[in-house]
């Protein structure tokens, strides 16, 4: 059994989250109303790199979530890694202990700003770099999912807890993906054509894809990175790997390797899928990756 570090009691520290996240909430709601104001929309950009866009909203969460786990927390063994501390001075200390927070204060910045809903933050504390307790918030929805080990939960600011309702479908031709709205490549719409799907959702921010699957609207999401090109870092997955593992269901890559976090580049490139069933994940990788061979999809 996984023993949190001394002085820290799981339950009072999910308790804490909690309110922190809802602080984030508020947050992410305020700005998320000024930009559906387009003569304001511009104002809420820290800068303008369209490619990765950083909103006054990212940073305010970023401080607000740091500050509160440092305050409650003062003399704990852990550590902190986060996109935006990240982005300003890529500083390895982190490595250096079993405890570490991942924190991504707005997942799915485009969407956020492009005013759909699809936006997250996420919260993951990861124990020996694997996710342990994971926060998923999905501000536009009322969301804030929990898991803790093998437990999850679903909560909602004025209703309470709800239950997950993962799918049981569980052939590819049958099943509902859900993929990127910003960052799709044609090697990826290839692949999903092929497969020839049930059904295609697309929406942003990993962890609303990932919470998609979880609630049963959807059954897999896949991400391909191109070879030289970008991919998703340690804090796009680790909590929404938390709560699909607790949830019942799987990410790994597409030979059924777990993740592996604290890499040096951050990164997870390749092909990364997440399905609803843990049972069944190996198989739908390998069936995937027999598509891709004979079609020759990747890379």
């Amino acid at each position: 059994m996984i023993k949190l570090p001394n002085g820290v009691n799981v339950n009072n520290l999910i308790d804490d989250l909690k309110i922190f996240s809802w602080e984030a909430s508020d947050i992410l709601l305020t700005y998320s109303d000024i930009i559906k104001n387009s003569e304001k929309k511009l104002k809420i950009l820290k800068n303008k790199n369209i490619n990765d866009p950083v909103t006054f909203a990212d940073l305010e969460v970023n401080e607000l979530i740091i500050k509160r786990i440092n305050q409650k927390y003062p003399n704990v063994n852990w550590a902190i890694l986060s996109e935006e501390n990240f982005k300003i001075k890529a500083n390895h200390s982190y490595r250096n202990t079993d405890w570490l927070w991942i924190l991504d204060p707005l997942d799915g910045t485009k969407d956020f700003i492009q005013g759909t809903g699809h936006f997250a933050m996420h919260l993951a504390l990861n124990y020996k770099r694997k996710p342990y307790i994971g926060f998923v918030l999905i501000p536009e929805k009322d969301e804030l999912w929990i898991s803790h080990g093998d437990k999850l939960w679903l909560e909602k600011r004025y209703e309470g807890i709800q239950k997950q309702n993962l799918s049981k479908t569980n052939i590819l031709q049958k099943m509902t993906v859900v993929t990127s709205k910003n960052h799709r490549n044609k090697k990826l719409k290839n692949l999903i054509d092929k497969i020839n799907f049930k059904k295609t959702i697309v929406m942003g921010s990993i962890g609303c894809k990932v919470a998609s699957i979880v609630r049963g609207e959807s059954d897999i999401y896949i991400a391909l990175s191109l070879p030289g090109k970008s991919a998703p870092k340690d804090w796009d997955f680790a909590a929404p790997e938390a709560i699909l593992r607790a949830a019942g269901g799987a990410i790994t890559n597409i030979d059924n390797e777990d993740l592996v976090y604290g890499t040096t580049a951050l990164e997870h490139p390749g092909i990364i899928i997440a399905s609803n069933s843990n049972d069944n994940h190996n198989k739908i990788c390998s069936q995937i990756k027999e598509i891709i061979q004979k079609y020759a999809i990747y890379p």
